[in-house]
């Protein structure tokens, strides 16, 4: 028998079930620290994600080759707004995460509700912008004609129901930060399925419904994204530990609102920037015909296979190093990272190398334009050089904002990016006359470059002065 805390005497019976009520918490605690835990579903749900996008490729292709072109134009300035919210998703998570490795859950919860404030204000802005000056920016790429126009209808459409995606991303990343990676996939498989189905009904009018082309597209996004949304809220009030009561959404506590942006801002001005000269290479690629504009998205899409577990991989050690940071926990931190990055290397390399064994049959898979295949299998064969040096990027600078240094990827991000890869892209694209291919050794430049600086950084431990909160 032992002495209980309250001073009565404690049997067995008692202290067995203390313990037992213990366990869940316990092994709940150990697969937040468990890389394959984490990744794994969010892996499935980039993957399912990519997915969609290769079939909304794949249904558009179906329309024209046009069509793809088109919507893979208005992505370029969707994605960079989605960057954008992204301000506040990724600075909250990070935040989120260093409070919940201090144990200080209700500083954590505040944190979120704050963050789905923030980013609801600014997605309607950014909504509004897109219908107000989306034709100006699209016409500012130099396309024309009628793919000018379904790029048109596709942005108004999808930029303007924008701020549900801002939400979503927001109380996404929150979740999984929480460890609650499964629960989200699951939500995201769910909104995907949901997407095809409004796709496939949409886009060529299947059961009675009007055939769209690329407005139905846009349509079934925004449908698909409005019902996720409820989902996610749904899921944030039954997982998260500490409740968020309503009043906690209009408190903007001027400490967490600093701690947000300090991570945040620069997290997602890197990312912007890197995004912009990506619109900067499209505008370079337009000048280079329709069929390299196409064989730019083919391949892209194709892309995304290569890098994927990579990004899972930065994503949940990203997870992992907050906690540990905020637990005090560095030395174990620094050695987490190595590995992950030795995990998305491996992968990298084997997933790189069967997809250039089968380029050809999986480019076939989208068109039998045969100026469109020759560019976009050569461009997958330059795909092992860029790749590699992408997934350096991928896990060190996740690693390093979750650390809390988000500042050094942006300066190096600016020097590599704008000062080094974009002009070396129009030199290899136009003087050198290597079309496409010199676009994407010019990106592939890029990744190396900042990839070992980021390598030679973690490395250094600079990083473990920019805690953002005291362990």
């Amino acid at each position: 028998m032992t002495l209980s805390k309250s001073g009565r005497i404690a049997k067995k019976g008692d202290i067995m079930e203390a313990t037992l009520a213990k366990q869940p918490k316990k092994r709940q605690e150990a697969k937040q620290f468990n890389l394959f835990a984490l990744t794994w579903p969010i892996f499935l749900e980039l993957f399912l994600f990519t997915l969609i996008g290769i079939t909304d490729t794949f249904m558009l292709s179906g329309v024209s080759d046009q069509a793809v072109s088109a919507v893979g134009a208005a992505n370029q300035f969707l994605f960079i707004a989605i960057l954008v919210l992204e301000v506040v998703g990724n600075g909250a998570s990070i935040v989120v995460a260093q409070y919940i490795g201090s144990k200080k859950m209700h500083d954590a919860a505040k944190v979120g509700a704050i963050a789905v404030t923030l980013n609801l204000m600014i997605g309607i802005l950014i909504s509004v912008g897109f219908v107000l000056y989306g034709n100006a920016l699209l016409q500012s790429v130099n396309l024309q004609g009628k793919i000018l126009t379904m790029a048109q209808s596709y942005t108004a459409i999808v930029g303007g129901g924008l701020f549900l995606q801002a939400i979503i991303n927001t109380l996404a990343s929150i979740i999984r930060t929480y460890g609650f990676t499964r629960e989200s996939m699951y939500i995201s498989l769910g909104i995907n399925i949901i997407h095809v189905i409004g796709n496939y009904l949409l886009i060529f009018g299947h059961f009675g419904f009007p055939t769209l082309g690329v407005e139905g597209a846009a349509i079934s996004t925004v449908l698909s994204r409005g019902l996720g949304l409820l989902i996610f809220f749904w899921a944030f009030y039954r997982l998260i530990e500490v409740k968020v009561s309503l009043r906690d959404y209009f408190t903007l506590t001027k400490s967490y609102v600093s701690k947000i942006c300090r991570v945040g801002i620069p997290s997602a001005f890197e990312q912007i920037t890197y995004h912009a000269c990506q619109s900067v290479f499209l505008y370079y690629v337009t000048f280079l015909g329709a069929a390299s504009l196409a064989s730019r998205q083919y391949v892209q899409n194709v892309s995304m296979f290569i890098y994927l577990f990579s990004v899972a991989i930065g994503m949940g050690t990203a997870i992992i190093t907050g906690r540990l940071v905020g637990a005090g926990r560095r030395d174990e931190a620094y050695g987490r990272v190595w590995k992950s990055l030795r995990w998305g290397l491996v992968y990298t390399v084997v997933i790189n190398t069967v997809i250039i064994i089968f380029r050809e049959p999986i480019m076939r898979l989208f068109t039998e334009d045969p100026d469109i295949l020759r560019i976009s299998t050569q461009i997958i064969l330059l795909s092992i050089l860029l790749e590699t040096g992408r997934v350096f990027n991928i896990v060190l600078i996740n690693s390093l904002r979750a650390a809390g240094d988000a500042q050094f990827p942006v300066y190096m991000g600016l020097i590599s990016m704008v000062g080094i890869s974009l002009p070396l892209g129009y030199v290899l694209a136009f003087h050198a006359n290597m079309g496409l291919s010199g676009v994407w050794l010019a990106v592939a430049a890029d990744e190396w470059i900042r990839g070992i600086v980021m390598f030679f950084r973690w490395r250094s431990k600079a990083w473990e002065r920019k805690t953002l909160i005291d362990p």
